[in-house]
């Protein structure tokens, strides 16, 4: 049997490796991931195609009351977003807070020497460069954690952007790919972008540091990700399924995937779900008909 779970590229490389895994343990069944995105992922799962979905983002209440198809949605690991940029002269580790970050984004902090900026880099001496703003296209995950964060910090840019995966970007290019913003970036004097932080790692763009609720300036890293901007991601399952034997293989593989499937995402570095969150995440794949 194989079954076809869609889903955000985020985790592409983890949920690629459980099915290969996974696969070993039970030969019966193969995994298929195609990654078209969280948005697309929830609307193929909410009108009853593939089975499994994944995204970045909660399904907003409204989309699940209206759909023609249940499901349930469960957290798999954590993920951590990073702010890279192409700033020349020797600015390697460059500091910025939600708010300057969030006035960036709604295209009102134009350039590299803005006195918002040089406040909180005080040691190092920005150049008069204008700011490339570079962001992901409609419907991304990545899209959703980062407005999330900046609309918590910004009411601003909450009211005029919004936390969304289709947040309503005033400035700046898009991109699909987070490989694409990121080369982009690497050949643009000025540029500045998100990307989740294992995308980003092998660009050999830097990485800014986030002043995190404590006042402290975080440069992400998978150490250190709960400390900035960081949310799940999720696995979106479909409940009250017709095939009873296609939803028994789903079960039996998400059962997996929260036992085993969580020791090797640790050891590829990932965090994985607090033990209290992994207790209910459990309960309520036991649950599962």
């Amino acid at each position: 049997m194989v079954l076809v779970t869609t889903g955000s590229t985020m985790p592409q490389p983890l949920y690629v490796l459980w099915g290969d895994e996974y696969h070993k343990l039970h030969p019966e069944t193969q995994l298929r991931y195609l990654a078209v995105g969280t948005r697309e992922s929830a609307k193929n799962v909410l009108s009853g195609a593939g089975d499994l979905g994944g995204g970045d983002a909660p399904i907003p209440e409204k989309q699940l009351k209206e759909a023609a198809y249940a499901a349930v949605e469960l957290p798999t690991v954590l993920v951590g977003i990073a702010v890279f940029y192409n700033v020349p002269g020797g600015a390697t580790s460059i500091r910025l807070s939600g708010p300057v970050l969030a006035n960036i984004y709604l295209g009102k902090t134009t350039s590299w020497s803005d006195p918002e900026i040089t406040r909180l880099n005080p040691d190092g001496k920005l150049p008069d460069l204008p700011i490339k703003v570079l962001h992901r296209t409609d419907g991304k995950g990545s899209n959703y954690i980062f407005s999330d964060f900046l609309s918590k910090l910004s009411p601003e840019f909450r009211a005029t952007v919004g936390k969304d995966v289709s947040p309503k970007w005033p400035v700046g290019s898009a991109f699909s790919r987070c490989q694409d913003l990121l080369a982009s970036a690497a050949k643009m004097s000025g540029a500045i972008g998100y990307a989740e932080l294992r995308c980003g790692e092998g660009s050999g763009l830097p990485i800014a540091r986030i002043r995190n609720a404590a006042g402290e300036f975080v440069k992400p890293s998978t150490k250190s990700i709960s400390d900035v901007i960081v949310s799940f991601t999720w696995f979106y399952v479909p409940v009250h399924r017709q095939d009873l034997q296609r939803s028994h293989a789903v079960k039996e593989y998400l059962s997996w995937v929260y036992a085993s499937g969580q020791e090797i995402a640790q050891a590829q570095g990932y965090v994985v779900l607090p033990p209290s969150v992994l207790q209910k995440v459990r309960a309520t794949v036991a649950s599962l008909q």
